[in-house]
């Protein structure tokens, strides 16, 4: 009975990747770049255009995003250890299963993203917006003991965004 659950959950998530606007998007754009299963720790994408671009699977360790255009970005399992993404957009972007261990995320948009298993242990998350984004129900309990802050561009509060009580 297991088994049967765990594969549609696994269709049902298969499904809802190719509904993601992100994936959509990306499909639109063929000349997105691809970064898929890379070692890239400590490099510098600061204030760089790279919507639907593919980190999956990448190492980016310590890595700089910082006022980058990311949207529908796809960072699945990517190590994120403490990457800085203060200001990016990444709108769509799907970041499940992704470590974002010390990373600073502050004033970033994470309109509509997906953040299904992903981890922010030490994480600043200071004026970052979560609007409709999907996480865990332990990732929202976690990120709102720290929500903080008001997103500059957007205007919504972070504890707003992640419907912190």
């Amino acid at each position: 009975m297991k088994k049967i659950v765990r594969q549609i959950a696994i269709a049902l998530f298969a499904g809802l990747l190719l509904l993601w606007p992100g994936v959509a998007r990306a499909a639109e754009n063929p000349a997105h770049l691809f970064f898929n299963h890379s070692l890239l720790q400590h490099r510098d994408f600061s204030n760089q255009s790279l919507p639907a671009a593919e980190f999956a699977n990448s190492n980016l360790e310590y890595a700089n995003f910082d006022n980058s255009e990311l949207r529908g970005s796809v960072f699945s399992r990517a190590t994120l250890l403490g990457v800085t993404m203060r200001g990016a957009d990444l709108t769509y972007a799907m970041l499940d299963q992704a470590d974002f261990t010390e990373a600073d995320l502050s004033n970033s948009i994470f309109v509509e993203a997906l953040f299904f298993g992903s981890t922010f242990d030490d994480t600043d998350i200071t004026g970052a917006d979560f609007t409709d984004a999907l996480l865990d129900g332990e990732q929202l309990r976690r990120l709102c003991q720290r929500a903080d802050g008001v997103n500059p561009v957007t205007g919504v509060s972070t504890r707003y965004s992640l419907g912190c009580r």
